[in-house]
C-alpha cells in the first residue's frame, strides 16, 4: 500500500503503528534490490526504476526527523554530496515520518538530497530492515512548537545498491556520524575494482 501525499493534506488521520513487524527475509549482498514507490519530502512519488542503472544508490533507513542521531547522519550525506555525485552516487534516505516531517527535516538542515517517507513501513520490509512502533516529538518549527508523529521506526541500517541492481553494501550496525564516510570510501574501491 502506498499514499500518494499532495500538498496541504492532513496525514495524522493515519493511526501508528502500535506493533513490532517480524524480519523475515533479511536482504544479503548480492540480492537483488526491491523495487519500491514512495513519496518524497516534496510529496512527489519517487519511483526506484526511474533511479536504476544510472550509478550507485545509497539507500539508508533511519528512526525519526529532526533527531540527534539522525540528523547527524543526514548533515554528514548532506556534507558529503560533491564527493558522491562525483562518483554517480545518489542519496535516498527512508523513515517512518509523514511527508510534512520531512519537509521540515529538509528545510531545518538544508538537505540537498531525497527523503522519503514510508509511513507503512512496507520499504524497510522489502529490505529486511526491523521497523516498530511509531512515536511522536515535539519540535519548534519556525518558531512555533509542532508534534511531529511518525507511523513507525525504522532501524538504523544502509544499502548500496550497484548500477545493475544488485545489493553490493550492507550495514545493519550503523554508526549515524560516520555513515557518509564508510559509504564513500566503500563506493570508491567497489568502483575501482569493477574498472
Amino acid at each position: 500500500m502506498y499514499f500518494q501525499l499532495f500538498p496541504g493534506l492532513l496525514t495524522s488521520v493515519l493511526a501508528p503503528s502500535t506493533h513490532i513487524a517480524a524480519v523475515s527475509d533479511t536482504l544479503q549482498v548480492n540480492a537483488s534490490a526491491p523495487s519500491f514507490v514512495a513519496n518524497d519530502q516534496d510529496g512527489n512519488l519517487w519511483k526506484f526504476e526511474d533511479h536504476l542503472g544510472k550509478g550507485y544508490l545509497v539507500v539508508y533507513f533511519y528512526p525519526a526527523a529532526m533527531t540527534g542521531g539522525c540528523t547527524k547522519q543526514a548533515c554528514s550525506y548532506r556534507d558529503q554530496k560533491s564527493g558522491f555525485e562525483s562518483m554517480r552516487v545518489e542519496i535516498v534516505g527512508i523513515s517512518g515520518d509523514p511527508v510534512k516531517n520531512l519537509k521540515y527535516f529538509q528545510e531545518a538542515q538544508q538537505l540537498n538530497f531525497t527523503l522519503l517517507s514510508d509511513v507503512s513501513g512496507e520499504i524497510a520490509t522489502k529490505f529486511g530492515v526491523p521497523i516498530g512502533k511509531g512515536g511522536v516529538i515535539t519540535r519548534s518549527i519556525n518558531g512555533e512548537e509542532k508534534n511531529l508523529e511518525r507511523m513507525v521506526t525504522a532501524s538504523r541500517w544502509t544499502f548500496v545498491i550497484d548500477p545493475q541492481g544488485k545489493v553490493v553494501y550492507k550495514d545493519a550496525e550503523v554508526n549515524a556520524a560516520d555513515d557518509s564516510q564508510k559509504v564513500i570510501a566503500f563506493v570508491r574501491k567497489h568502483s575501482q575494482t569493477k574498472q
